[in-house]
């Protein structure tokens, strides 16, 4: 007879939301088993650029999430390796006039009330900060607090900072969950085998509705598919995470329709990376060169040193997205043992920490960091309170 695979939690999604999820439940003593259909980093992790900000949310319940994650991930900087190129480069929001500007100043006072570090930075001395911006912008905003780290390794080294408290089932899809008496999640099963655990965590990103779905409830999960333009390795010429005014809105709006703004940073490695777009198109893999074309004209005009360079690749991803710009994260009450941690969009990689935390607390009886009710995920039934 097989032996029975069991563990104390089972997390589903190898991204680093998933691997978040599964190293703080290790550091509270859990043994934990993470499955993914592909690999770590597989999926919308790998096509991320690390970014962890602050500056881009606004006041409320998941900008309470991002400045308790960046406190996490300095933590984190600390103890992973250097491969993670952790870096607190800071983000630098800039204007083209005096309405972007005057909006931005408001942004800034409601965010500085709520924790977040952001100094007004004339237009005249904003080549102090970066040196090759185009001339002639109005002003901006920095903001210390905004990093970024390398993602797939961030995934892996938080998957292998805790080492055999997390075994890892890579290539194995799951097909269904386990059920024990009174329909409360008990595990999940594979093409090959039954993994068993007294709670499972849906950290599936753009699939975590299809994976809520396996246990009967709702959960609408979107895909929101983005490209990332990759230039030569060059000498440090952006020193921050530079955009402009309107990607703030264009990370709150809820339209399915095509957006572009410039955003534009370096990597330790020398590339810069060049975004971002936004469109729902489900998962559509094909290759916009309309989206290419709006990414390069949006940097170049920010910074026209990078007229001359040359995009060497680029890449795509899906943003795991919820209707109201919150991830779901804890408990489900319609499934008892089924904790989702997934629906972050484009901040998944900054509010990994922070959510595995949660997570953690949850499964072991702790206090949360913060109140959950803002992302509780039967919030989209039509009777939810």
């Amino acid at each position: 007879m097989p032996t029975r695979e069991t563990s104390d939690v089972i997390v589903i999604g190898a991204g680093v939301v998933g691997a978040a999820c599964a190293h703080y439940a290790a550091l509270a003593g859990l043994s934990v088993t993470v499955v993914d259909r592909g690999y770590v980093a597989g999926g919308t992790t790998g096509a991320g650029e690390g970014n962890l900000l602050v500056s881009d949310k606004e006041p409320g319940p998941e900008l309470q999430l991002a400045l308790l994650s960046t406190a996490l991930w300095t933590e984190l900087a600390d103890r992973l390796p250097p491969t993670v190129e952790y870096e607190a480069k800071g983000g630098l929001v800039v204007a083209s006039g005096e309405t972007g500007l005057h909006a931005l100043r408001e942004f800034g006072a409601r965010q500085e009330k709520a924790g977040v570090i952001a100094h007004e930075v004339p237009g005249d001395r904003l080549h102090d900060l970066e040196p090759h911006l185009a001339p002639g912008l109005t002003g901006g905003f920095h903001y210390p607090q905004d990093a970024q780290v390398m993602p797939a390794q961030a995934a892996a080294q938080l998957l292998r900072a805790t080492g055999d408290r997390v075994r890892l089932a890579l290539g194995e899809e799951v097909t269904g969950l386990l059920t024990g008496a009174g329909g409360a999640v008990r595990g999940v099963r594979t093409a090959t085998r039954e993994l068993h655990a007294p709670y499972v965590v849906n950290a599936a990103g753009t699939w975590g509705g299809a994976l809520a779905e396996l246990a009967g409830v709702h959960l609408p999960v979107l895909p929101r598919r983005g490209f990332v333009l990759v230039t030569e390795p060059l000498p440090r010429i952006v020193r921050h995470k530079v955009y402009a005014a309107d990607y703030v809105a264009d990370v709150a709006s809820g339209s399915a329709a095509l957006q572009t703004s410039a955003v534009v940073e370096g990597t330790p490695a020398g590339p810069v990376l060049i975004g971002a777009s936004r469109e729902r198109v489900g998962f559509d893999r094909t290759l916009s060169t309309e989206v290419l074309h709006r990414l390069a004209a949006g940097a170049t005009a920010l910074f026209p040193v990078l007229g001359t360079v040359r995009a060497i690749r680029t890449y795509l991803g899906f943003r795991p997205y919820l209707p109201d710009h919150l991830p779901a994260i804890g408990p489900d009450p319609r499934a008892p043992g089924l904790l989702h941690a997934c629906g972050h969009e484009g901040a998944g990689i900054g509010l990994a920490p922070v959510t595995g935390q949660i997570v953690a607390a949850c499964i072991t009886g702790a206090e949360p960091p913060l109140d959950l009710h803002p992302f509780r995920p039967e919030r989209f039934d039509a009777t939810a309170p």
